[in-house]
């Protein structure tokens, strides 16, 4: 097992050589261990960043707002191509894999990263959405979500803006009624 690791981290380390700079990769982490594994990964003075949100959760005696990843079993971590970094996330107990093909992380662009960290921030009502490879890229102009980008998908005249992380093929939506939209 250590040995497939290392050898897949030589790999993928040569591969973000020849790009020279950081990126956001998305890492797949074992069920209700994402918030440890942040903790971890920041301890080892890594960029982070696990999108949660509060939800009021119920029990027979009591109510309580309770934080929980948007994505459960991912979070997102802005890496400096070198083995060292590479192993030191693979190596963080509760981390399954990062997500790629075989041989190479796939980054997750940086447009995606600040678009869901805004909509978060905005405290903007979502819902989850079916992952989308098709439809027609829009961005939004004007408003708390200016630049924000997504697929535009229309159901009996109801605007929705689709949302995605790429490479964990997940999805939220927002109602886009209210905004201006262009052709991104």
């Amino acid at each position: 097992m250590a040995t497939q690791i290392w050898s897949s981290t030589i790999a993928i380390s040569a591969t973000l050589r020849r790009e020279g700079e950081a990126a956001w990769f998305a890492i797949h982490i074992k069920a209700r261990h994402e918030k440890k594994v942040d903790t971890t990964l920041r301890s080892k003075r890594l960029e982070t960043f696990l999108p949660l949100v509060t939800k009021i959760q119920r029990w027979s005696d009591r109510k309580q707002k309770v934080e929980f990843p948007l994505f459960p079993c991912y979070s997102f971590v802005r890496l400096h191509p070198s083995a060292e970094n590479l192993l030191a996330v693979l190596r963080t107990p509760g981390v399954v894999r990062i997500i790629g093909t075989a041989t190479d992380p796939l980054p997750v662009p940086e447009k995606q990263i600040e678009d869901i960290r805004r909509l978060l921030k905005m405290e903007v009502p979502y819902w989850e959405h079916p992952f989308l490879t098709t439809g027609r890229r829009v961005r939004i102009r004007g408003g708390c979500l200016d630049g924000v980008e997504g697929i535009l998908t229309e159901m009996r005249s109801n605007k929705t803006l689709v949302i995605s992380a790429d490479p964990i093929q997940r999805s939220i939506a927002i109602s886009a009624e209210e905004y201006t939209l262009e052709p991104a």
